[in-house]
């Protein structure tokens, strides 16, 4: 069964004018956001919950969603950031063993305005072509207010994404056993990196994005990982400032997607804004060193210029095998690397969960 062809009137409405018409599901309203698509054919619960997607519309390129249901053990975090939700046609009657309700109901309890039935591959290939543009999705007919509308999507950008999604409080993890203690910094982490360092016997302490160096210092760890997460990381300026004097500590760091792009940022490296970003869970990225490529899973829609990194700071050790992009570097100055793509893969392959046994291994090397 599918709510496919029936239910309520919904619309998208792109910044260019161009408007879709299709039907309503998860929430009723009228939502602005920024439109981006996603190729993942699974893991579409992780995407709802990825705190990386703060401010976007997000588009699922598979045409059928939710045919596994939904479950509470695959949350990324407590609740969905999307700001709405594109489907081709979503699955209201699921089938598996882990399933504990729809996609549908999810949406809904999370108050997220979904449109699906209409034309996704057309829709991506605008973005494709034109590059990410705003857009709103609405359960009133645009026709009547379309120049109010796309006076809205015109002035509407992401902003203060980290302070929007960020704890306030410390958290502490443990795990059977303990080995290293770890402070991860939640940018808006996803909660598979904190499992995959709690697996490896690593204590998390999740602290707040604002975090001083001195109150790291204090926590005594072993490594220091910058997670993940949403918006333009060039908008952090305290951030930045922080992980300058963070560095200096000579504590192990290990940075992920918006942690890669603030530490090449705190090292004097500039950021530049994607066409139209990396999302889902079949991106190529090939191992300088190694000559390998993995294949990996990204959310992101800003990367670093691997040109703007200093031979004296450190060095780009990955780049996307699409369009050449950096998706790695090594630091020499500081005790640090750092990679654009997700290792911890959920959803996606596993092919470079090796980097966290990397981060081990460097914080045991220290510890000895």
């Amino acid at each position: 069964m599918s709510l496919f062809n029936k239910g309520e009137k919904a619309y998208l409405m792109l910044a260019n004018g161009r408007v879709f018409e299709g039907y309503s599901f998860g929430a009723k309203g009228t939502v602005i956001g920024e439109v981006v698509f996603t190729t993942g054919l699974t893991g579409y619960q992780e995407t709802l919950t990825d705190p990386s997607y703060y401010g976007q519309i997000v588009t699922q390129t598979f045409p059928l969603i939710g045919n596994y249901g939904v479950n509470s053990q695959d949350n990324e975090s407590a609740r969905s950031y999307v700001s709405g939700y594109i489907v081709r046609e979503h699955c209201d009657a699921p089938s598996n063993f882990r399933c504990e309700g729809n996609i549908n109901d999810f949406l809904t309890e999370h108050n997220i305005i979904g449109i699906c039935g209409i034309d996704t591959r057309c829709l991506t290939r605008i973005i494709r072509e034109s590059g990410v543009m705003n857009g709103v999705i609405t359960t009133e007919d645009p026709t009547a207010k379309k120049e109010e509308l796309l006076a809205q999507i015109a002035a509407y950008s992401v902003k203060d994404a980290v302070k929007s999604v960020t704890d306030t409080v410390t958290r502490t993890y443990d795990p059977e056993e303990k080995k290293f203690r770890v402070v991860l910094f939640d940018f808006g982490y996803k909660r598979n990196i904190r499992q995959e360092l709690v697996k490896r016997g690593c204590e998390v302490i999740v602290v707040p994005a604002d975090t001083t160096a001195q109150q790291v210092k204090e926590l005594a760890p072993d490594g220091i990982m910058f997670s993940n997460g949403p918006g333009d990381p060039a908008e952090n300026t305290e951030i930045i400032g922080n992980i300058r004097e963070i560095q200096k500590l000579g504590i192990p760091i290990f940075g992920i997607c918006l942690g890669h792009q603030l530490m090449a940022l705190a090292n004097g490296g500039r950021t530049e804004k994607l066409k139209y970003g990396h999302r889902g869970a079949n991106q190529p990225v090939i191992d300088l060193e190694s000559g390998l490529t993995y294949v990996t899973s990204q959310n992101h829609g800003y990367a670093v210029i691997g040109e703007s990194i200093s031979p004296e700071v450190g060095h780009v050790s990955h780049i996307n095998a699409n369009d050449k992009t950096c998706e790695g570097i090594r630091y020499t100055a500081v005790n640090a690397f750092t990679v654009q793509f997700h290792p911890e893969a959920h959803g996606g392959p596993l092919d470079t969960a090796y980097l966290f046994d990397e981060f081990v291994s460097v914080m045991g090397k220290e510890r000895d």
